[in-house]
């Protein structure tokens, strides 16, 4: 007898499985990068340069803080990567139907990454404040400390301190940021790996590697600006007659620009960006091993 295919699966599970994968593959790069990108945020805080700062964290704080924050930073993955993977992916299958199942043009691409990361930004904006504060705030005087000792428990305390709206503080520059970033990350990739597989005739772990590379360094590139202004909004705190530094994000991009010029807003770039390569590599990879078992799963 001949060997049986595998029916498709019906119900629910082929709407949402492109964000389980996203979100799974997103957690476990975040499981691995989660000590680079602590270091990439201190250095957002002017404590130093990626030696320095490494050293003085072991020094003072041990190697446990490199994790600081990680409860929030896979709560954030669980939903904002959950939610713009899930959406590219949908997104561009959609166009692709509408195109017939030709290639998309590079402008649809960025389109779709485009909306894709403003979606998950607004789902994933509460986690990714908790995880700012839980990282800025061994640098705070000890005063000024909120203590979180969980992302849930960083939630509950904004809102109860802050109210149910203050979870979406610094949401505007969280936005445009992810925006920013998934078109850079989302678009190159799809556009790299074709090229590389149809142009170049690479094979599969060499086109991911290469395709991945690509997409990392352009999603430093578009959103280290915005990533730099986000932080400074989400971190501040009001002083002594209950004023903050900035008014938002604009205020921030030009007082910073005004102060240390358009290179300001790049501090951190290598760090950053060699923190957004890996994770971008690591999810593409965790992704295409997720799907790959899944397809011997008969899922």
């Amino acid at each position: 007898m001949g060997e049986e295919k595998p029916k498709p699966i019906g119900g629910v599970w082929p709407t949402i499985k492109p964000f389980v994968n996203g979100g799974a593959s997103g957690m476990l790069a975040t499981c691995v990068i989660q000590p680079i990108d602590m270091i990439k945020v201190r250095i957002q805080l002017g404590q130093g340069s990626a030696g320095s700062v490494t050293k003085t964290m072991l020094k003072n704080e041990g190697i446990g803080a490199f994790y600081k924050g990680l409860s929030a930073g896979l709560l954030r993955q669980a939903t904002y990567t959950t939610a713009r993977l899930g959406t590219f992916r949908i997104l561009t299958n959609k166009a692709l139907e509408a195109n017939d199942g030709k290639p998309l043009p590079l402008y649809q691409k960025a389109l779709c990454g485009l909306t894709a990361g403003a979606i998950g930004a607004c789902v994933g904006s509460p986690a990714d404040l908790a995880l700012i504060r839980m990282q800025a705030d061994a640098t705070l005087p000890l005063a000024q400390r909120r203590n979180y000792t969980n992302a849930f428990h960083a939630l509950y305390r904004i809102t109860a301190d802050e109210g149910i709206l203050a979870l979406w503080k610094g949401a505007g520059p969280t936005v445009v940021r992810a925006m920013a970033l998934n078109m850079g990350m989302l678009a190159s990739y799809d556009q790299s790996v074709e090229f590389f597989k149809d142009n170049l005739g690479f094979g599969e772990a060499t086109t991911i590697i290469g395709a991945s590379t690509v997409s990392g360094f352009f999603a430093a590139a578009c959103s280290l600006p915005f990533d730099y202004v986000k932080t400074q909004i989400q971190k501040m705190q009001p002083n002594a007659e209950g004023k903050y530094p900035y008014t938002g994000s604009m205020d921030c991009a030009i007082k910073t620009v005004k102060a240390g010029g358009p290179f300001k807003l790049y501090t951190g770039f290598p760090v950053y960006c060699v923190r957004i390569a890996p994770h971008v590599m690591m999810t593409w990879i965790f992704l295409n091993q997720i799907q790959k078992l899944e397809k011997k799963a008969g899922l």
